[in-house]
């Protein structure tokens, strides 16, 4: 069984990936898998130099995300020329470990942790999906004390994403994390064991 994990930024959703890891879930992290495809030499990150200039690299060749979130979260049109890049190398090899997953545990869950998984259009490729969710107040105020970001540089993040109310709505299952560990941990058991993974 494959599920979907997602949310919105400063939701909380590495804590609910970590939850679900120690109950024996295996995760397929996008974020590590998008920093795996611009590694120094990969094709991908040869065409963000391309397209962005050479500015958005470090002299080590390593990419200069900072540089280039500024370029990207400042332009829509700009992000968009980044995803277009990015996307479908960070597919490929998801769709490559999950299937590798699902072939060598067939009895495991298997977890695809996916920051922009609805704005990405991936939810066909998932059997579920869990939204981890808290209101957008909420994530402001995590996201600016989390990333030292004034309230319009965090607003620009979270305008960067589809709305978190949006995206509990589509969801098969809701993480509401904007309490405790220990609610969060709960509502983890209580997904866990109705899924009979237990």
């Amino acid at each position: 069984m494959n599920l979907g994990l997602t949310g919105g930024i400063a939701t909380g959703k590495s804590t609910v990936s970590s939850l679900l890891e120690e109950r024996g879930a295996l995760i397929i992290d996008a974020d590590r898998v998008a920093r795996e495809v611009v590694l120094p030499g990969s094709p991908a990150l040869q065409q963000v130099a391309e397209r962005f200039g050479q500015a958005v690299l470090l002299e080590d060749g390593s990419l200069n995300r900072k540089k280039l979130g500024e370029i990207v979260f400042a332009d829509e049109a700009e992000r968009k020329a980044l995803e277009s890049i990015l996307h479908p190398a960070i597919r490929s090899v998801m769709r490559e470990r999950m299937e590798a997953f699902e072939r060598d545990y067939p009895d495991k869950l298997v977890v695809a942790d996916i920051p922009l998984l609805y704005e990405s259009g991936l939810e066909s490729m998932y059997e579920e999906i869990m939204v981890v969710y808290v209101p957008r107040e909420v994530q402001l105020q995590r996201l600016m004390k989390r990333d030292g970001m004034s309230a319009e540089e965090a607003g620009k993040r979270l305008n960067a994403q589809f709305d978190i109310e949006w995206k509990k709505r589509q969801a098969d299952y809701v993480i509401d994390n904007r309490a405790s560990l220990d609610e969060t941990k709960k509502q983890i058991d209580r997904f866990w064991h109705g899924k009979g993974l237990a």
